[in-house]
């Protein structure tokens, strides 16, 4: 039952974060508004990030690397809350908007870490 509640979960965990990829990939110019303006190179960047969460999902489905996945895509995610949903946070006028985007992220980056831990490749 423990093994079968793992895969479920890791599963679970892999899903969104292909949805996410593919939606970079797909609307790539509606998205590259969020990549900070101190960082050059904008729409660039987010089809970067939709290979890299493909990529992730991928390792996590079939259990490949996936200990190297979880962590860079937890490095990835901590980098979204500090680059684009904290100042989002801190400012009055986005603060709602940017919270439940900037918990998710944290929560996901959790979760990473967690199953980083569960992979032995």
């Amino acid at each position: 039952m423990k093994q079968l509640t793992t895969t479920v979960a890791r599963v679970l965990f892999a899903i969104p974060f292909l949805v996410f990829g593919l939606m970079h990939l797909m609307k790539g110019g509606d998205m590259a508004g969020y990549v900070p303006s101190f960082i050059p190179g904008g729409v660039f960047w987010v089809y970067l990030v939709g290979l890299a969460l493909i990529a992730a999902s991928v390792s996590i489905f079939i259990q490949k690397k996936a200990k190297l996945a979880c962590l860079l895509l937890a490095i990835m995610l901590m980098v979204f809350v500090l680059t684009i949903h904290l100042p989002g946070v801190l400012n009055e006028e986005t603060m709602q908007m940017s919270m439940p985007n900037m918990l998710k992220d944290l929560a996901l980056c959790g979760a990473a870490l967690f199953f980083s831990g569960s992979f032995t490749d």
